[in-house]
């Protein structure tokens, strides 16, 4: 690693956003308020109870396409599934832009479309996918 870090958070979550042909600004609202309100933070008996704000948490967005990955036939993944880079990409920045306003700080981002090496200090059993 060359010691060049784009973004990097503490307590938070790592998102890894992907972006497929059907995508519009009302999954991107959606998903803003689901992320913004996902309780998935202890609370101070242990149970997941917590939302980014009430443990004044920030948010590291990766776009990754591959995400879309089919590998149901043939051994090599298809991606026919992810948006092209040109509808991709403003929907990725408009998503962290409105990310940003509901929780109040900056969304760190990855590099679009950039091979990146991603470091994950995982604290706790918790991954999930959300999908409208």
């Amino acid at each position: 690693m060359d010691g060049n870090v784009t973004g990097e958070i503490g307590v938070g979550l790592l998102l890894l956003v992907g972006i497929t042909h059907s995508d519009t600004e009302g999954e991107l609202d959606w998903m803003v308020k689901k992320v913004a309100n996902l309780r998935v933070f202890n609370d101070a008996e242990g149970k997941m109870n917590l939302a980014l704000g009430d443990v004044d948490g920030s948010v590291l967005a990766i776009s990754q396409f591959t995400l879309y990955g089919d590998a149901k036939k043939g051994n090599r993944p298809s991606y026919i599934d992810a948006a092209r880079p040109e509808q991709a990409e403003p929907l990725y920045d408009q998503f962290c832009e409105k990310l940003s306003v509901a929780i109040g700080k900056p969304v760190r981002k990855g590099v679009f479309g950039a091979h990146m090496h991603v470091e994950l200090t995982n604290d706790g059993p918790v991954t999930i996918m959300l999908e409208r």
